[in-house]
């Protein structure tokens, strides 16, 4: 029988000892956006095309047959480059030709805006823009309870409100 007594201990159940930790993170978060600009400014912009045209370029001395003129961006005043200017003529008189030129003067480089009391005063510009007022608060509240229970009043417009609760539970 003593020989036996190690082996029915270790049939025997054991008791099990196990850590349990519960961790329980409730956040809340409330924001109002604030005013803000996004400008771009117009690219400037040159083409030309045609049918029985021929093209120089230059004055007097300097005339380049065939040259194309275009934007000189050696030539900056402001940001916005010099114009070269294309000649143009018909190549054969008495038949029929096409042409067709665009140029568009860029926007010039602005000087810094300051804004003061919401959103500054803005230069008119040729490219797109887009202003975005602040938010205003107005009922603006958010209740976070402990249960994980979250209550968020929307205020006025540009406000957000975020709320979460995780539970994480560890068993060692």
């Amino acid at each position: 029988m003593k020989k036996l007594i190690p082996f029915i201990i270790f049939l025997s159940p054991s008791s099990a000892f196990a850590d349990i930790t519960a961790k329980y993170v409730t956040s809340a978060q409330i924001s109002i956006d604030s005013p803000y600009v996004i400008t771009n400014a117009a690219p400037s912009s040159y083409s030309i095309s045609g049918n029985n045209i021929t093209t120089s370029t230059g004055t007097g001395d300097s005339v380049v047959t065939n040259g194309i003129g275009g934007l000189n961006l050696g030539s900056l005043s402001n940001g916005v480059p010099a114009l070269v200017n294309t000649n143009k003529s018909v190549t054969t008189a008495g038949s029929a030709f096409s042409l067709s030129e665009s140029y568009q003067a860029g926007d010039v480089t602005q000087s810094a805006i300051t804004p003061s009391s919401g959103i500054a005063t803005l230069p008119v510009l040729g490219g797109q823009t887009t202003v975005i007022s602040g938010g205003t608060a107005g009922n603006l509240a958010l209740t976070s309870l402990s249960s994980g229970i979250h209550t968020c009043t929307a205020g006025g417009s540009g406000t957000s409100c975020i709320a979460s609760t995780t539970v994480q539970i560890e068993i060692d």
